[in-house]
């Protein structure tokens, strides 16, 4: 598998990653508080803006072509990560995690997503280079995972019967009670984790789970190394401020899943017509924004009856 960037942009990209972080963490959220919606759009509106001013240097330096690519595997995992929300409330909800410890958790996990991200498209390209065929099993995996969302049952999330749960619990001593912000406390002269811990082990654990879609879904966007992992980090980066803008509205977005579900079956259908009919890469970036367009109008103009 290719990468357009050489070793010096790959260093650059690292530099900005870390230096996000460490200023979002280290100077605007180094104290414990709840996140306003009035903040969370801000932010939600600062990491856009980082992701897509990066997009503007691989325009510059890589063409149209790597930069309608970088574009698509962004919105394209951004899209698919709102559906994170939806767990990430349930998980929340679930372990009574206070709205001020809820963004060191989601800063914490957010890191734990992108090493894990980091670990899954390193083993696909390792996969891909070896078996060309296994471009084609994404594909249907895509489209079979596309089906499955549209005809399965709505149900409710239970964490208490998460297997990562049960293993964290099994194997390592855990406090009751929460200690604050902190994941490890000491409770009669030893060390034990917090609760909060347990949360930011269940979210990482989701986590996973959608990375398994949403990873194959960017690779049938383009092969090249540099534009998936680009891509798909400054998406995740916003996931934290998203989560927070979208909590209050995402249940007004009554179409979503099944506008996820048509995207990942079009993706899923581009990769495996791609020896036949080769889609353009502006073409099926439209095909994206308009199916967003349109989940998003529908989901106004056809409220459920909670909205009504």
């Amino acid at each position: 598998m290719t990468s357009v960037a050489s070793p010096l942009v790959w260093v650059l990209f690292t530099v900005v990653v870390v230096s996000a972080l460490a200023v979002d963490l280290g100077i605007f959220h180094r104290e414990a508080r709840a996140v306003t919606m009035k903040e969370a759009a801000v932010w939600t509106a600062v990491w856009c803006a980082l992701g897509l001013l990066f997009n503007a240097f691989v325009f510059h330096r890589y063409g149209t072509a790597k930069g309608l690519e970088f574009f698509q595997g962004w919105l394209l995992e951004l899209s698919l990560s709102v559906d994170n929300v939806f767990v990430f409330l349930v998980i929340f909800s679930y372990f009574r995690v206070a709205e001020a410890h809820r963004h060191r958790v989601l800063f914490w996990g957010i890191v734990g997503a992108v090493v894990a991200r980091g670990t899954f498209i390193a083993a696909g390209v390792a996969i891909i280079e070896r078996f060309h065929l296994a471009m084609y099993i994404l594909g249907a995996f895509l489209v079979y995972t596309a089906v499955k969302i549209l005809v399965q049952r709505e149900e409710e999330m239970d964490p208490s019967r998460n297997l990562t749960l049960r293993i964290f619990r099994r194997l390592v001593p855990t406090a009751s009670e929460y200690d604050g912000a902190q994941f490890i406390t000491r409770r009669n002269g030893r060390l034990v984790a917090t609760p909060l811990l347990a949360v930011l082990v269940v979210l990482d654990a989701a986590d996973v789970v959608f990375a398994v879609d949403s990873i194959p879904a960017v690779f049938g966007v383009t092969t090249d190394l540099f534009i998936v992992l680009t891509s798909i980090i400054f998406a995740i980066l916003g996931l934290r401020s998203l989560f927070f803008l979208v909590a209050a509205m995402v249940q007004k977005l009554r179409f979503l899943k099944v506008g996820v579900a048509v995207i990942l079956a079009f993706i899923g259908a581009k990769i495996l017509i791609d020896s036949v009919v080769r889609i353009p890469v502006a073409l099926s970036l439209g095909v994206l924004a308009g199916i967003l367009l349109v989940t998003a109008v529908a989901s106004w103009l056809f409220p459920g009856r909670e909205q009504r």
